[in-house]
């Protein structure tokens, strides 16, 4: 399997293949194990621009973010499975993020700050920013009405993509699906 995997990687990158110029054909191929759940959007649709917060309590848009693709996951402190994917999420975004993919975790509904601070600690999280929706209206706004769910913004920060619960970010699927789509834009 990690040779097939691998190989349909390398034909992706080769190709430039990414949600805007080829579809989505050859980023599902990429879907193995958790990443199944991952639901690639016919169309890139629009996303609320919703103000959510930094642990400094600065204002901030996913428009900030424009021109990178942006994998987005709403979580909370008491969310067993979003801590047990947190660790990966920093990860991921530890080996791909910069100037064209960032990982933004917003904690959605009431979650301390000090609770957060705690919990990355706990779990080894050291990249990630802390990010607050403390009155849900970025998540509302999403569709996000259970945790975790990640949604996938392409540079144009329209949504391409879902997973609703935990998966593994840092897995080999994963890792593909995001390098497949840096490759292509």
């Amino acid at each position: 399997m990690r040779m097939f995997l691998s190989a349909v990687l390398y034909t992706a990158l080769a190709f430039g293949a990414n949600a805007a110029l080829a579809g989505t054909v050859e980023l599902e191929a990429l879907r193995e194990g958790s990443m199944k759940k991952l639901v690639f959007a016919a169309e890139p649709a629009p996303v609320p621009d919703t103000i959510f917060l930094d642990e400094a309590g600065t204002e901030h848009r996913l428009s900030d973010w424009q021109g990178k693709y942006l994998l987005v996951n709403f979580w909370a402190t008491w969310c067993a499975p979003c801590r047990k994917e947190l660790p990966a999420l920093d990860a991921l975004n530890r080996d791909f993020g910069g100037d064209t993919f960032a990982v933004l975790t917003i904690a959605t509904g009431r979650n301390p700050v000090p609770a957060i601070r705690r919990l990355f600690s706990e779990v080894g999280v050291q990249g990630l920013p802390i990010l607050l929706d403390p009155k849900q209206e970025l998540s509302r706004g999403m569709g996000v009405f259970g945790l975790p769910v990640t949604v996938v913004l392409d540079r144009d920060g329209r949504e391409i993509a879902r997973l609703s619960g935990d998966a593994e970010w840092n897995g080999e699927s994963a890792r593909a699906i995001v390098a497949a789509l840096l490759s292509g834009g």
